[in-house]
């Protein structure tokens, strides 16, 4: 079993009511309709296979980068808004993982288009590319705790 998507809570009602997925996970609610009561799913598990076309890697955008680096900037520790390349690409930077690392408008300004070692700065961590796709990132395994156990961070 390997997470496919999220879906809204109407989906998975139909889902389960239509026998195409059974709940593995619920917050003990339950929907009530005149005939039937439906606990409240949370974690569902299709009742057939489903193949999944081979994903690609998740580019490096804003949205990705602040995600991966949790609106840190990865200078001062402080909350990020912006992102910054490493190694400038006015200097044969590239737009990567590796190179890239969330930043605040303060930082960034103050680096502009030098080296960290041009001024004295070193990251806390080496920049990677992260290990989750977009839909399931950390921020989804915080607002779900129950997805935590079905969701590789």
């Amino acid at each position: 079993m390997e997470p496919l998507c999220i879906v809204s809570l109407r989906r998975a009602v139909v889902l389960v009511m239509t026998g195409k997925a059974t709940v593995l996970e619920t917050d003990g609610r339950v929907l009530h309709s005149e005939h039937v009561a439906v606990p409240l799913p949370v974690v569902l598990c299709l009742t057939r296979y489903v193949h999944v076309p081979v994903r690609r890697p998740v580019p490096p955008t804003r949205r990705t980068v602040l995600q991966r680096d949790d609106h840190r900037c990865a200078y001062c520790g402080g909350g990020a808004d912006t992102v910054d390349h490493v190694n400038p690409r006015s200097r044969g930077g590239r737009h990567e993982w590796t190179n890239v690392v969330a930043a605040c408008v303060r930082c960034n300004h103050r680096k502009a288009d030098r080296m960290l070692h041009e001024i004295g700065w070193e990251l806390p961590f080496v920049p990677r590319a992260p290990r989750w796709s977009v839909a399931f990132g950390t921020t989804s395994v915080r607002s779900e705790p129950l997805w935590s156990a079905y969701v590789v961070a």
